[in-house]
């Protein structure tokens, strides 16, 4: 397992061989940064299944008592799972970011887009 960054505080969780896209799917979430400067989450509006998406289109929306802010596709691909427990309890996104709080899953259409991806001492010092 890998996890890779966005500069738009999302995560990425990669299983599998990155090598080739045939089949490679990521799950998305938020990061602890995010979930921190959002404050509680109440409301996650996730994309649809099989829907495609570019690289940095907008595939969702994460709501709290502070903000509203856009879910942003850090890879292109298609929605192969959405998280219906965190739509459901959107407060998952607060007490388990990095678990239980993912948002969704991608079946990449380009590996390469993983490569200009933060690893976790990039991010965190992006974020500090």
């Amino acid at each position: 397992m890998t996890l890779k960054y966005t500069e738009d505080h999302e995560w990425l969780k990669i299983d599998g061989d990155t090598a080739t896209t045939e089949g490679v799917v990521v799950t998305v979430g938020i990061t602890h940064h995010a979930q921190d400067a959002l404050g509680d989450v109440v409301f996650v509006d996730l994309p649809e299944v099989g829907a495609l998406f570019a690289q940095k289109e907008v595939a969702g929306v994460v709501e709290s008592v502070k903000a509203a802010a856009d879910v942003y596709m850090p890879v292109a691909g298609e929605i192969t799972e959405v998280n219906e427990a965190l739509r459901a309890d959107p407060a998952l996104a607060n007490s388990d970011p990095l678990g239980a709080g993912w948002f969704f899953k991608v079946k990449l259409s380009d590996a390469s887009q993983l490569a200009a991806l933060m690893d976790e001492t990039g991010y965190t010092k992006f974020s500090a």
